[in-house]
């Protein structure tokens, strides 16, 4: 009987070492795979990487402005047609959506491009320049879109490994902030049940660098108007301004948030826990002077990084004004233009930050503590419908001389910077394919 026992229990566990090691060679497999998927992913841009470069070089030499992107969305869709995805065209204007379906189900993501080039004529000092005096794409548009073209290559190589759908959102008119709302407000949109959607700019951080932060990117933006009666002049406009400027402002000690520079500077950046770009508010220092036959009015524009702070803008402006030498002349204040901001789901932010540092190493994703002000995207009223996360691709290499600052002079973009948008974003949206 003794004997009988021990020779179970030797095949007891026998049987659990077994178990073991099959579990090993289960889960180590799996791991394998998708290492393996990555590094593919990884391979398979770097071969079309000049491809991506002819793509986007194109694209700055025949710049389109808002509403106008005809040339642009028939080469967006043939390319993408031309991989195979099926193609909607004529969306909110000349938006172009690429769907491409993976073999197994699995959730509906969505990529988003812009297209529209900017109203300026800049020094661009690159060979391949703009052809359209008056033209160009100096915010970066031109990368996005060859970057959204190289993911969507690089994803239909790889369709086995796809679950679900993924939606290449090609939008229209992002400088005047149209595009996004007509299309997000469309019947389409509405049909594609998009759980999760993703956007990147690229702007002056090191070249690859990709910089993220949950809830508010940019902060947000009020025009201002303050009407006056006809009594009021430009020296009465100046010096009161002036002090709504200098009694509204709020910043920290160590630098200017307006100096949008600084906003990529590696002590007071935006990378910086402490940085100077957050908790302000400040008025821009120009404003516009309008006169009519019975009103004076100034109009400016404000940026609050504080959502509940907000309400208090006008009243406060309203109040200074009222203990001022001019507020019999005073008629009211106003809101002319408030665009919504940049707002990153929190839970998707945090998880595909923790993807892409799996993926690619810790240091992948350097985390934005900041909220940068004049700038804004209309990516906003994707996120508006559906959870959403933007983020930001640096460009400049100041050691070839380029800097990335968007809307400025001579902006320019080391196109590196693409080959570590398309692995990234692909590798990205890939595994959120299969993630809940």
């Amino acid at each position: 009987m003794s004997e009988n026992r021990q020779t179970k229990k030797m095949r007891l566990k026998n049987s659990i070492l077994l178990i073991i090691l099959l579990l090993n060679i289960i889960f180590g497999c799996k791991t394998f795979e998708e290492k393996d998927i990555h590094q593919k992913i990884e391979n398979d841009t770097e071969q079309l990487f000049n491809k991506i470069v002819e793509i986007r070089r194109d694209f700055h030499e025949n710049p389109e402005l808002a509403g106008n992107e005809k040339r642009t969305a028939e080469i967006i869709a043939k390319h993408l047609s031309n991989l195979g995805l099926e193609v909607k065209t004529g969306i909110a204007g000349y938006g172009v959506i690429g769907i491409l379906k993976g073999e197994k189900e699995g959730k509906n993501i969505a990529w988003r491009a812009d297209m529209d080039a900017l109203p300026n004529d800049f020094p661009d000092e690159v060979p391949f320049k703009s052809k359209f005096k008056g033209i160009q794409h100096g915010c970066g548009h031109d990368v996005h879109m060859a970057i959204g073209l190289g993911i969507a290559e690089v994803l239909s190589k790889n369709k086995e490994s796809i679950k679900g759908t993924i939606y290449f959102i090609f939008q229209p008119e992002e400088e005047p902030f149209l595009g996004a709302k007509n299309m997000a407000s469309s019947s389409l949109f509405s049909e594609l049940n998009i759980d999760e959607m993703y956007a990147l700019h690229v702007t002056a951080l090191p070249v690859g660098q990709i910089m993220v932060k949950p809830n508010e990117m940019y902060a947000y933006q009020k025009l201002i108007q303050i009407k006056f009666d006809d009594d009021f002049s430009k020296e009465d406009a100046e010096i009161l301004y002036n002090q709504i400027k200098d009694k509204t402002l709020r910043k920290k000690e160590g630098g200017n948030p307006w100096e949008i520079p600084l906003a990529f500077d590696s002590v007071i950046g935006l990378g910086n826990p402490n940085t100077i770009f957050k908790d302000y508010f400040f008025m821009e220092e120009n404003f516009v002077i309008e006169e009519n036959e019975n009103q004076f009015s100034i109009k400016t524009f404000a940026y609050e990084t504080n959502k509940s702070n907000l309400p208090n803008i006008l009243p406060r402006i309203e109040r200074i004004i009222n203990n001022s030498e001019y507020k019999d002349k005073f008629i009211a204040t106003s809101y002319i233009m408030e665009n919504p901001t940049v707002l990153n789901d929190e839970g998707l932010t945090d998880k595909a930050i923790k993807s892409l540092n799996s993926i690619y190493g810790n240091e992948t994703i350097v985390l934005d503590y900041g909220q940068i002000p004049y700038f804004n995207d209309d990516f906003c009223y994707f996120q508006q419908k559906v959870p959403g996360v933007y983020f930001l691709l640096g460009g400049s290499n100041l050691e070839k001389g380029i800097v990335a600052m968007n809307h400025a002079p001579n902006f320019r973009v080391d196109e590196e910077c693409m080959k570590i948008g398309i692995k990234s974003f692909s590798s990205l949206i890939l595994e959120r394919t299969k993630n809940d």
